[in-house]
């Protein structure tokens, strides 16, 4: 019995170092992707990339950088009224939709524990947005921070659940 437990106590631990090496070579490979390609491969950015790209912004986040994006999800993009996805998207509305993107965008890369200690930022647009955090949760501006330091090769990504807008 005692060798059999040991067996199965180095078995568990070769199991936890095995999946432990496969999680850091995940990481290792998601920060050699770009802000751009890390977001798209995410599978829930499907709308912003969109976005990016009709704003021509997509070769400028997979620039050198740093970059820290506040990335709305598809489903903050779903909170919108009905068809301002598809307003913004028009190519007439280009400048409107560059102002709301970049407005998401903060220049350098800005982590978790970075955010925190801050009460605003100054973005890509030239506009602040406020950064408050209580109860253990990070809002900028109205969006809550869902999930916090994707990290890229060129920045970091922090998720929000819903759209900013610049005022």
């Amino acid at each position: 019995m005692t060798n059999r437990l040991r067996s199965l106590s180095v078995f568990t631990v070769l199991s936890f170092f095995v999946a432990l090496s496969a999680l850091t070579l995940t990481a290792t490979a998601a920060a050699k992707k770009d802000i751009v390609d890390t977001a798209v491969d995410a599978g829930s950015f499907n709308t912003l990339a969109a976005a990016l790209e009709a704003a021509g912004l997509v070769d400028t986040l997979k620039g050198e950088g740093p970059y820290t994006v506040f990335a709305p999800t598809d489903e903050a993009f779903a909170k919108l009224p009905d068809g301002t996805v598809e307003t913004l998207l028009m190519p007439e509305n280009k400048d409107q939709l560059v102002a709301i993107l970049t407005y998401h965008v903060v220049p350098g890369s800005v982590t978790a524990d970075q955010v925190v200690a801050l009460t605003e930022a100054k973005t890509v647009n030239g506009e602040m947005v406020d950064i408050a955090v209580a109860d253990g949760t990070v809002k900028i501006d109205d969006a809550q921070v869902v999930q916090a330091d994707i990290m890229s090769s060129n920045g970091v990504i922090h998720v929000i659940d819903t759209v900013l807008i610049p005022e």
